[in-house]
């Protein structure tokens, strides 16, 4: 069985979505700052129903150093996928939610964060670096 067969996305969908800069002063100060802004990744993961599991992941771009005038980017992205049957491996069901899956949603989920940013205010925002899932999993669990 591939790992393709081994589960298929139902759907996706954008399950919360914010952008927040106070007042103009904040976005003065964001426009000169936001190239130190880093972008992180959360990944979780609950079982639904009859083989079903919502897989949260949650990009935020933000400032890390403690400003106090600082504007907030998350986006929280819900797939939901249908599991195999036969999948009894817990290591397989780890990679196809931290990985696989992740593979092919980052693209969307890139592009609505950078869109939310970019008609934030801040069109200059490019995020350079793109996620390895394979790597990153592959470091956390070989």
């Amino acid at each position: 069985m591939t790992m393709k067969e081994k589960y298929k996305i139902l759907t996706q969908y954008i399950k919360d979505i914010s952008s927040e800069t106070s007042n103009v002063e904040t976005y003065l100060f964001v426009k000169d700052n936001i190239s130190k802004y880093h972008l992180s990744i959360d990944i979780t993961s609950k079982p639904l129903k009859n083989r079903l599991i919502e897989i949260n992941t949650t990009l935020k771009f933000e400032d890390k150093e403690g400003n106090e005038k600082k504007s907030y980017f998350e986006i929280i992205y819900a797939t939901i996928i249908n599991v195999n049957n036969e999948l009894k491996e817990k290591n397989d069901l780890q990679k196809i939610i931290l990985c696989d899956v992740q593979v092919l949603i980052y693209p969307k989920i890139e592009k609505a964060l950078l869109d939310l940013i970019h008609n934030s205010g801040f069109p200059e925002v490019r995020f350079e670096k793109k996620i390895d899932f394979e790597k990153l999993y592959n470091e956390k669990f070989n």
